[in-house]
């Protein structure tokens, strides 16, 4: 019992440590999903849903795995439309973490991206904390290039949850999983603490290094 409880303790410590990378480095990567996302072609995500989309996140590099229990973390970036509906808000910070039981061996990492597709979601995501298909309803999203796919859950779900891994894109259920805000990669970016809801609120300028990430958006999406 003790080997056990010391091998989950390892395990679930562990996770944070294996996704500590800089803001930049991160939003780096966030971008190059986005890029990733839009040349997916027909396996990639709807290009009408990213279009209905009230805010997108990107978690690049969600670490999962361990020895005898498993469980992921990851830390990424959001951003909203404006409230004109044209152009995108200086990107917050959030972490994803969850776990599960289960005889997991070595580890995988995946990039995850979520659509959230209303105003609820939206609040949601602008709290200190909510689970996936706990407060939120959430569904893993369809592929392709239209929405035509879409289940009855996904019709009614305020966050579609997508993954990639090794360059294609599916859905992805995360139900369980926790979204919290990420205080400390908010105040590496802005310079001083700010939370995601001062933010998407304030309108603060988008950092240089996040402009490449809103660039890259305001290219893939568009209202008609």
């Amino acid at each position: 019992m003790k080997i056990l409880t010391g091998a989950l303790a390892v395990a679930v410590l562990a996770l944070p440590a294996m996704a500590q990378k800089d803001a930049k480095s991160r939003l780096q990567a966030a971008t190059e999903d986005l890029r990733e996302m839009m040349n997916a072609s027909d396996k990639g995500i709807p290009q009408d849903l990213i279009a209905k989309a009230s805010c997108i996140v990107v978690v690049p590099n969600l670490k999962s795995g361990g020895f005898i229990v498993g469980g992921q973390y990851g830390k990424g970036f959001f951003t909203c439309r404006k409230p004109s509906g044209v152009g995108w808000s200086a990107p917050g910070s959030v972490k994803l973490s969850g776990g599960k039981f289960g005889l997991l061996i070595g580890g995988k990492e995946t990039d995850v991206i979520m659509l959230v597709m209303n105003q609820s979601g939206m609040e949601h995501l602008l709290s200190n904390k909510f689970q996936i298909g706990g407060e939120a309803a959430a569904a893993a999203g369809p592929v392709g290039r239209d929405s035509s796919a879409m289940t009855d859950a996904a019709l009614h779900a305020e966050i579609l949850t997508y993954s990639r891994s090794r360059g294609l894109f599916g859905g992805l259920d995360i139900g369980g999983s926790a979204v919290t805000e990420d205080d400390d990669s908010n105040r590496e970016l802005y310079g001083s603490k700010i939370s995601n809801k001062e933010i998407l609120n304030g309108n603060p300028k988008i950092p240089a290094e996040a402009q490449p990430f809103i660039h890259e958006l305001d290219r893939i999406s568009s209202r008609k």
